[in-house]
């Protein structure tokens, strides 16, 4: 039984008792296993309804004993908690779900509703190439849009180039200084990619302008080669250049926002919850970075109704001088969102390895990254940990093809499922029809382990929508690779000694397990390979 079907019949005797269950109803897996298969909290129910957490548990218990849904056995009361016991005939119809609505269809929560949703991430300047911090904000940002989409929001993703301002014309200098075979300025670039790109430029090219080019298509490859593709790259100069920002500073005076002061032009961004106002135009007449972006994100939320925006640790007093500018262009304050993450501490050898495009010290994604650990591994290794918490990126491990590897333990998993489907080809063995084929037979606990696990894969997708957590994604398909590994151990498929019906049965089970393994990985943008 689906958790919706047995929520639905759960509310059906809640109202009988004369409980509205409405959004307080949740069915949850008990911490310990041995309190049965699913938790109803009563606490929640009870309140308004005049009767005591106790006495309500006692009485749903009992209407569920006396007309237990489909698969429910026993209904057991601790405290305000009605623990419900299932026969294992309920993650058969899991199964059968799997199957049915395949890679396409299946754990697929209809949460956005077309809600168009503009994620922008990584956003580097175009002065080198991106470094492997910048991957992960490319891996989470592309992985969080995936998840979206699947979630029947419209997500659109952006890169906003930053090519206008003093450190695209530095990278310039720099560019010049080493094609003269001459140190760069002290606040230029150093890196050993400048010297390299000053012997490709053109005698006669403008430093800038070329570096600025170079930049982006060595970007544009660097993410490409990761899964990567935005659907729009945006320039802050183009922006600029359209008139963009005269306009957003005429639209924020015509709502009476703007005002001079010491010579300058402020926002009144205190007024709507920033710690103070903020300068728009310095008193030399010199826009501050705000006032671009401030046309840059009036421009997004004119193509979409939500905005997220991925940023790096350092951005933690971006978020409400920018809300106070949506909400004083005339939207809901909450139509921004901004994600703060945590930086990546990479190891080589053991030691860190500083990621400075400025100082020349500089581990660069696609050459000391991608190039020797693959995508698969480097998107991976991004997304296992929560985006708020410091990760650390370890090189010597990542490059292993062994078990203590994380995405070769994953994929190694799918690489058995589909070795198991080829040897049951190879001996002339092929599926019947599910309808034909007997799923009682499935009940080893390495079974029940994989089918448990498929049917958490809708919430775990639509948590990890909600809470912008592709980790959580990483998680289940590490816990669902442990099952197929123990699966693969204990469980024989095609034998001498295995009944017919039996390996009929557990050749769904490879398929289903397959089905759930390909849809988390491609929710984290990892292939999912058939050899390994």
């Amino acid at each position: 039984m689906a958790p919706e079907q047995l929520r639905a019949a759960i509310a059906g005797h809640l109202s009988a008792l004369g409980v509205p269950s409405t959004g307080a109803l949740k069915l949850e897996r008990p911490r310990n296993p041995e309190h049965g298969d699913w938790s109803v909290n009563v606490f929640p129910l009870a309140k308004g309804s005049g009767r005591a957490a106790p006495d309500l548990a006692a009485g749903l218990a009992e209407r569920v004993n006396s007309d237990p849904p489909p698969h429910v056995l026993t209904a057991e009361v601790i405290g305000g908690f009605v623990n419900l016991r299932l026969a294992t005939t309920w993650l058969y119809d899991v199964l059968r779900a799997v199957i049915a609505k395949g890679t396409a269809g299946y754990a697929r929560p209809l949460l956005g509703h077309g809600e168009r949703v503009n994620v922008e991430f990584v956003s580097a300047n175009p002065t080198g190439p991106l470094h492997a911090g910048h991957g992960r904000w490319a891996a989470f940002g592309d992985s969080v849009a995936r998840l979206l989409g699947r979630c029947g929001y419209s997500p659109h993703t952006e890169f906003y180039v930053n090519d206008r301002g003093a450190q695209l014309e530095r990278f310039g200098l720099s560019l010049a200084a080493r094609a003269e075979a001459a140190e760069p300025p002290v606040d230029g670039y150093h890196g050993a990619y400048v010297t390299e790109w000053a012997s490709e430029m053109p005698p006669d090219a403008d430093p800038t302008e070329w570096g600025r080019a170079k930049a982006l298509e060595f970007q544009r490859a660097t993410l490409a080669a990761m899964g990567v593709v935005f659907d729009t790259w945006t320039s802050e100069r183009e922006l600029v250049a359209s008139g963009a920002m005269e306009a957003t500073l005429a639209d924020l005076r015509a709502r009476g926002a703007v005002y001079h002061s010491d010579g300058a032009t402020w926002l009144r961004t205190s007024e709507h919850g920033d710690d103070k106002d903020r300068v728009l135009i310095r008193s030399d007449g010199e826009p501050t970075y705000f006032l671009p972006d401030i046309a840059y994100h009036r421009d997004k939320l004119g193509r979409a109704d939500h905005l997220i925006d991925i940023l790096g640790s350092d951005h933690h007093g971006y978020l409400n001088r920018m809300r106070a500018a949506v909400e004083i262009l005339g939207h809901d304050r909450n139509d921004l969102e901004t994600i703060i993450g945590q930086n990546v501490v990479l190891l080589r050898d053991g030691v860190e390895v500083k990621l400075s495009k400025r100082a020349g010290d500089i581990i660069e994604l696609m050459v000391d990254v991608l190039d020797e650990v693959g995508p698969d591994a480097t998107r991976f290794t991004y997304l296992q940990q929560s985006i708020d918490t410091k990760l650390l990126f370890d090189l010597d491990v990542v490059v292993q093809r062994t078990m203590d590897n994380p995405v070769f333990y994953v994929q190694m998993a799918h690489a058995r499922l589909a070795g198991i489907a080829r040897n049951a080809t190879a001996k002339g063995v092929d599926r019947r029809p599910l309808a034909e084929v007997d799923l009682g037979v499935l009940v080893h606990q390495r079974e029940l382990d994989i089918l448990t696990l498929l049917n958490d894969l809708p919430d775990v997708v639509a948590e990890a929508a909600r809470r912008r957590a592709p980790n959580k994604v990483v998680t289940w398909v590490r816990d669902l690779a442990g099952a197929v590994h123990g699966f693969h151990h204990d469980c024989w498929v095609v034998a001498e000694d295995v009944a017919p019906e039996l390996t009929q049965a557990r050749l769904w089970l490879v398929e289903a397990a397959r089905i759930g393994m390909a849809i988390a990985l491609d929710l984290v943008g990892v292939t999912a390979p058939d050899h390994l």
